[in-house]
Formats: C-alpha cells, sequence, structure tokens
C-alpha cells in the first residue's frame, strides 16, 4: 500500500490511480496495487504446482499450462512491484518526501514483509529437515561436489555487496552522495555477478554432473530453495535498480532516504538467508 500525506484531506488531484477513495482510513490512500502483486506472487505457487501435474505418464493437466501461468503470474507480480513502488516512493518523494509522511510506517510494513519471507523460507527449509532426517544419502542418489569454489565466491561476492551497500548508506546519511551512487552501483554489479554465477552453477550442475531438479526429494529441495532464494535475489537487484536510477534523476538526501533503507533491509535479508542455506544445504548435505 502506498502512503501519502494523511493530514490531506483532498483526494482528487493528488490522488493516484486505480483506487478511488482513501481506505483504510488513516493510511492517506488507498490502493490495488499490494493486492495485484500477492495475486501474481501466489500465482507463480499455483504455476508450480501445475507444472507437477503436467508431467509424468497420465499428466492432470497440458505440459504447457503451468509455464504459461508462471510467465503470466510473474509479469503480474512485477506489474504489481512496480505500481506499488512507483506509487509509494517514486511519486511521492517529489511531491511530499516519504521520510516527513510515513517513512517509520513504510519501514515497519519491511519488517512485517520480511517475517512473511522467513515464513516462506522456513517451510522450504522443513521441507529439506525431513528429508536429511532419514537414510543419508537417499539411496540410489550420487550428490555431486556441491561445496565447490562456486559457491564460495558467490557466497563472498554476496557478503562484500551486503558490506557495499551499507557503505553507500552510510555516505548518503552523511550527505555524500556521490560516494553514495558509486557504493551502489559497486552492489548492483555484485548483485548481476551473483545471479549469473548461480545461472553458471545450475548449467554446471545439470549440464556435466547430471544432477537435476528430478533427482528424489533432494533435488527438488535444493532447486526449490536455491531457486526461490534466486528470484528473491533477483527482486533485490530490481528494486537497487530503481534506487539506483533515481539516485541519477537527484533523488535522495541525507534527510531523505526511506526507499534506500528499506531496500537495504531487504538485500541484507537475501544475504542472511543465502549464508543459512549455504551451512544447512551445501555443507550440511555433505556430513
Amino acid at each position: 500500500m502506498s502512503f501519502a500525506d494523511d493530514t490531506s484531506e483532498d483526494h482528487g488531484e493528488d490522488h493516484h490511480l486505480p483506487a478511488v477513495e482513501d481506505w483504510p482510513r488513516g493510511f492517506g490512500e488507498a490502493s490495488w496495487w499490494p493486492f495485484i502483486t500477492a495475486v501474481g506472487a501466489a500465482g507463480i505457487y499455483v504455476a508450480a504446482a501445475l507444472w507437477v501435474l503436467g508431467r509424468g505418464e497420465d499428466p492432470m493437466v497440458g505440459s504447457a499450462v503451468g509455464p504459461a501461468a508462471f510467465a503470466g503470474s510473474t509479469l503480474l507480480f512485477l506489474a504489481g512491484v512496480y505500481g506499488w513502488l512507483y506509487h509509494a516512493f517514486v511519486v511521492n518523494f517529489w511531491e511530499r518526501g516519504t521520510d516527513e509522511h510515513g517513512g517509520g510506517t513504510l519501514r515497519f510494513a519491511m519488517i512485517l514483509f520480511l517475517c512473511s519471507e522467513v515464513a516462506t523460507f522456513g517451510a522450504g527449509f522443513v521441507y529439506y529437515f525431513f528429508i536429511r532426517a532419514g537414510t543419508w544419502p537417499p539411496s540410489g542418489l550420487e550428490l555431486p561436489d556441491l561445496v565447490g569454489s562456486l559457491v564460495v565466491a558467490n557466497t563472498a561476492i554476496l557478503v562484500v555487496s551486503s558490506v557495499t551497500l551499507h557503505l553507500g548508506h552510510v555516505a548518503l546519511r552523511k550527505g555524500n552522495r556521490t560516494r553514495f551512487l558509486q557504493w551502489l552501483g559497486v552492489t548492483l554489479l555484485l548483485g548481476v555477478v551473483f545471479i549469473a554465477g548461480q545461472v553458471y552453477e545450475y548449467y554446471e550442475f545439470i549440464v556435466h554432473k547430471g544432477f537435476t531438479v528430478t533427482e528424489g526429494a533432494f533435488g527438488s529441495a535444493f532447486y526449490g530453495l536455491t531457486g526461490l532464494h534466486g528470484l528473491h535475489v533477483t527482486l533485490g537487484a530490481v528494486l537497487l535498480g530503481i534506487v539506483f536510477v533515481r539516485g541519477l534523476r537527484g533523488q535522495y538526501s541525507a534527510e531523505r532516504h526511506t526507499s534506500v533503507s528499506t531496500a537495504s533491509m531487504y538485500w541484507h535479508f537475501v544475504d542472511a538467508v543465502w549464508i543459512f542455506l549455504v551451512v544447512v544445504l551445501y555443507v550440511g548435505a555433505t556430513v
């Protein structure tokens, strides 16, 4: 939900579509964008289920239904995120400034969102823990060398990106916009390199080592958790990209940096999840 100046009673010219009335009262502006984003995110999970139902000798749905649902849901999700961020941050920055009106509320909303993300990843880890508690390794499963130089390099890249993002945020709060943009650019570059590294890791596992998502319960757990994390890193890179472009256009200052703070919270979260994932999934599978 986007948060505008709740001291204004005029919802005519200042109001942003698609909402047509202020509801619930006190938030300043109603918005359908969070709902659209949630529907798109839920559709991604439904698409995964449809993909599973479309496999096998006697599929319940067509094999193309799952991928089509995934593509449509992803587009809907990205459209919702764009509308949400644009109305909550971009337009609102020029008109009022989110730090003066609702900055604390937006940070609290990000904390609540991250709590829901903990629950999402937690469900995946519980699934893996049930697998790990049984006979290990599962009969007939040949585990590849999971803890190689690539995962070590990827981990180092993501950890360093959190450091550079923190340095950039500190520079902004000290009023040094040039240094802020430099560190943010480095962070964005490191995020893209990490995503490319994970894609290359998938290529090595699937093509050269024959370790695919169909390799039993562990294969589904491995690709499910790492793929979910990869999607979150990709979304985080998109958020940082938006912040970077806005910074180049003259937004943000030592007093007005709410979206930088919220994007930083998200990026540090995916960094922490990756470290836990490496320890539990990569290292834990080999001991």
